[in-house]
C-alpha cells in the first residue's frame, strides 16, 4: 500500500505578533523533523493565527476544499487541538476519516489509527480541546465577576489613573488625574468644540504617539467616560467600583449636557469681531441688537444696532468704544475696592472658624440615604436574576441608583471640605464683585460681556443708552455700595463698615 502524502497545519491562538511569537515557528520545524524521519511526503502547509473555539478560519476551510478534492491523502499536525477547539470543524475531520478522504492522521505527541477505537480516541481528544477551551472561558468569567463585585478595575488603567500592581487596583495619576479635571472644568464652560478640546491638551502635553493632537473621537470617549466617577464599565453594564473616583457628578453631567448640545451644532456664518451681539435687546422695538462695520469720524469702527425685525423702529447706531465706556460704568456701581475686599474677607474667614456646627445628624442622613440606595441596588439585581424585570429597566434603574450613590458621597465630600454650604459661594461673590473693579478698568470685551449676562438681567439699547438690571444678590450689593459711598463724607468709617458687614450678611 502507498504511503499518503501530507497536508501539513500549524496553528497558533492569537492574531498578536507579540504573543505566543515562536509557536508556528517551533511547530513547523518539530512537523518537518517528525515527516523526515517517518519519511512522509509534505505536499503544501497551511499555517494561520486564529483561534480555533469558534468555526471560520480561512486556511483551515482551505485545507479541508483541498482534502475532499484529493484522494488517500493524510494531515500532519502537533495535536488534535491545533486542527479543532469545537464540535463543528472536529466533526468534519472524523466524517472525512469516516468516508475516507482522511486517510492518516499524524500527531507526534498523539497516536491515531483509523480503526473504531481509534476515531473515539480522536473524538475524546477534540472534546477535551472543548473542554479546555470552554472551561477557560468560565474560568476567565468567574474572575471577571469576583473582580466586579470587589469594585475592581478589568484592565489598563484609563488615562488619568495608573494601575497600581500591589492592590491590583488603580488610583488616580499625580498629574494626569489633574488634567482630566482640567479638561472637564474647560469644556464645561461651553466655548471649546472637541478640536478645540483636543489642542487644548495637546498643549499639556497630551498627545499621539506621533506627537499630534488627539482625534476627536478620542476626545469624546474621554469626556463621556464614566470610570472619572468610579464606575466599571463590562458589556455595557456599569458596576460600582472601589477606586477614587477623579471627578464629581455635578461636573461629569455638566459636561454631558454640553456634549448633548453640541451634538449637531448650527452652521454658523464668518464671524466678525462682535463682542457684544447676542447681549442686548432694542428697548424701543425689543427686536435683537445687531453689530457692523462703518465708516465715521475719519475711521472703521463697530457700530451696534437694532435689527428692526419687529417693525419700524426709530433707534440710531451706537459706536463699540461709547457702548464699552456704558457698560464699564454700571459695572463700577457694583465694584469693589482692595481694601474692602480684604476686609469683608477677613470677616467672612472669622465666621467661618465661629460657626462651625455639629454635622453629625447631616453625615448620619447622607448615610442613611447611601444604605437605602444600596438596598434598593441589592433588590434590583435580584428583582434581575428571578427575571422579574427585563434587562433594559434593570440597566437604566441600576444606573440611575449609581449616580445617586456618587451622588451622596460627593455630598458628604463636599460637607467634610467647607463644613458650611455657605461659606465658600460667599467667598467667590465677594471675589467676583472685586473683579468688576478690574473689568472697568479692563480692554477684554468679551470678559466683560460675560460678567454683565452673569449679574444682570433685562439688557437693553434705547436711545443710544446700555442699561440692565441688577439680579439678586448684585442688586442689592449696587443699593449698599451706592448708601455707603453716599454716607462715607458725612458719616465715616463706621458707617461705612455697618453697610459693608450688612452687604456680605445679606449675600449669606
Amino acid at each position: 500500500m502507498l504511503k499518503p502524502k501530507y497536508f501539513l497545519y500549524a496553528r497558533k491562538s492569537t492574531e498578536d505578533d507579540d504573543k505566543q511569537m515562536m509557536s508556528i515557528e517551533t511547530q513547523l520545524f518539530e512537523l518537518r523533523e517528525y515527516a523526515r524521519r517517518e519519511n512522509f511526503e509534505i505536499i503544501r502547509e497551511f499555517q494561520e493565527a486564529k483561534s480555533a473555539k469558534t468555526p471560520g478560519r480561512e486556511k483551515f476551510a482551505e485545507m479541508i476544499d483541498e482534502v475532499e478534492k484529493s484522494e488517500s491523502v493524510g494531515i500532519l499536525a502537533w495535536h488534535p487541538d491545533r486542527l479543532a477547539r469545537n464540535s463543528v470543524d472536529g466533526g468534519k475531520v472524523i466524517y472525512l476519516v469516516d468516508t475516507g478522504k482522511i486517510v492518516s492522521l499524524r500527531f507526534p505527541q498523539f497516536w491515531f489509527e483509523p480503526t473504531p477505537q481509534g476515531k473515539f480516541m480522536l473524538q475524546v481528544a477534540f472534546g477535551q480541546s472543548k473542554y479546555f477551551s470552554d472551561n477557560l472561558v468560565e474560568n476567565v468569567k468567574r474572575g471577571i465577576r469576583q473582580k466586579l463585585r470587589r469594585g475592581e478595575w478589568l484592565t489598563l488603567a484609563p488615562f488619568g489613573y495608573v494601575n497600581n500592581p500591589k492592590t491590583r487596583q488603580i488610583e488616580p495619576h499625580p498629574a494626569k488625574s489633574k488634567i482630566v479635571v482640567r479638561a472637564f472644568e474647560e469644556f464645561a464652560k461651553g466655548t471649546h468644540t472637541l478640536k478645540s478640546m483636543s489642542e487644548f491638551l495637546a498643549e499639556l502635553g497630551v498627545e499621539t504617539r506621533n506627537r499630534t493632537p488627539l482625534a476627536k473621537c478620542s476626545i469624546h470617549h474621554l469626556l463621556t467616560n464614566r470610570a472619572y466617577l468610579g464606575f466599571v464599565a463590562h458589556h455595557g453594564e456599569y458596576h460600582e467600583g472601589t477606586f477614587p473616583p477623579i471627578l464629581s457628578l455635578a461636573i461629569f453631567e455638566a459636561v454631558q449636557e454640553v456634549l448633548k448640545r453640541k451634538a449637531k451644532p448650527r452652521k454658523s456664518k464668518q464671524k466678525h469681531n462682535f463682542s457684544f451681539t447676542g447681549l442686548l435687546t432694542c428697548g424701543e422695538c425689543g427686536s435683537a441688537i445687531t453689530a457692523q462695520w462703518a465708516k465715521g469720524h475719519g475711521g472703521l469702527y463697530r457700530y451696534y444696532r437694532c435689527t428692526k425685525k419687529n417693525g419700524n423702529c426709530a433707534q440710531r447706531y451706537l459706536r463699540e468704544d461709547l457702548l464699552v465706556s456704558q457698560l464699564k460704568a454700571r459695572l463700577q456701581s457694583v465694584a469693589l475696592c482692595d481694601e474692602w475686599t480684604k476686609k469683608m474677607l477677613a470677616k467672612v474667614a472669622e465666621w467661618e472658624k465661629e460657626k462651625v456646627h455639629s454635622s453629625q445628624s447631616f453625615v448620619q442622613n447622607l448615610e442613611t440615604k447611601r444604605t437605602a440606595t444600596q438596598e434598593k441596588l441589592d433588590k434590583l439585581t435580584s428583582a434581575y436574576i428571578d427575571g422579574d424585570i427585563p434587562k433594559e429597566n434593570y440597566l437604566k434603574k441600576k444606573e440611575e441608583l449609581l449616580k445617586q450613590k456618587v451622588s451622596l458621597a460627593s455630598q458628604k465630600s463636599d460637607f467634610g471640605r467647607t463644613g458650611k454650604n455657605w461659606i465658600e459661594p460667599l467667598r467667590s461673590w465677594i471675589l467676583d464683585i472685586q473683579k468688576a473693579k478690574k473689568l472697568s478698568h479692563s480692554d477684554n470685551f468679551q470678559d466683560i460681556k460675560a460678567f454683565v449676562q452673569k449679574v444682570g438681567t433685562n439688557h437693553q439699547l434705547l436711545d443710544k443708552s446700555a442699561s440692565f438690571s441688577f439680579s439678586a444678590p448684585w442688586d442689592y450689593a449696587a443699593l449698599r455700595l451706592a448708601q455707603s459711598r453716599q454716607a462715607e463724607p458725612q458719616s465715616g468709617e463706621a458707617t461705612s463698615l455697618k453697610n459693608r458687614e450688612s452687604l456680605i450678611v445679606s449675600a449669606q
